[in-house]
């Protein structure tokens, strides 16, 4: 479930777990637990980047989601040398197959400038040259409104966990 306003608080868990009527220790045992079998989605939110602000000032125009295809074993020390230019809202690691040229770091960020975010990803691909860290790929996908979907369990893995519960019974 999504959070509220209200909830964004520097321990968002405890009152949740309040509501379950479970001690915080066993709620993230559970959570935990479902992570490791891979039932729970990720953790995220919904963003309407491209939303004029309450005073009608438009915050953002373009959304890239810039990529890069580091070797085997170098995306820990590349991702923290893409992660630390603050024009980005976030950078991750994650494993995108051949049909996308087989990128491992990607990273996301907004502006009003489509030229302007451009000169930041050079930026961020010369620096990656001058720490030494090659670069087979790298692209740049733009969007207009960003969507994260909020976590879910996994449709899947829920039916399964219960036919498996159905067996033990």
């Amino acid at each position: 479930m999504s959070f509220t306003t209200e909830e964004i608080v520097p321990s968002p868990w405890r009152n949740r777990a309040k509501d379950a009527d479970l001690p915080l220790e066993l709620f993230f045992s559970v959570a935990e637990h479902l992570d490791r079998r891979k039932i729970i989605g990720r953790f995220s939110t919904f963003l309407e980047h491209v939303k004029p602000s309450t005073g009608g000032i438009r915050v953002t125009r373009f959304n890239g989601l810039f990529h890069w295809a580091v070797p085997s074993g170098m995306e820990i020390q590349a991702g923290s040398e893409v992660g630390r230019h603050e024009i980005l809202t976030h950078c991750y690691w994650r494993e995108a197959g051949p049909e996308f040229g087989n990128v491992n770091i990607m990273a996301v960020a907004h502006g009003t400038e489509k030229q302007r975010l451009l000169e930041h990803k050079a930026a961020i691909d010369v620096h990656l040259a001058a720490c030494g860290i090659p670069v087979s790929y790298t692209n740049v996908f733009w969007g207009g409104r960003s969507e994260i979907k909020p976590s879910e369990i996994s449709p899947i893995e829920y039916r399964a966990w219960l036919q498996r519960q159905e067996t033990l019974a």
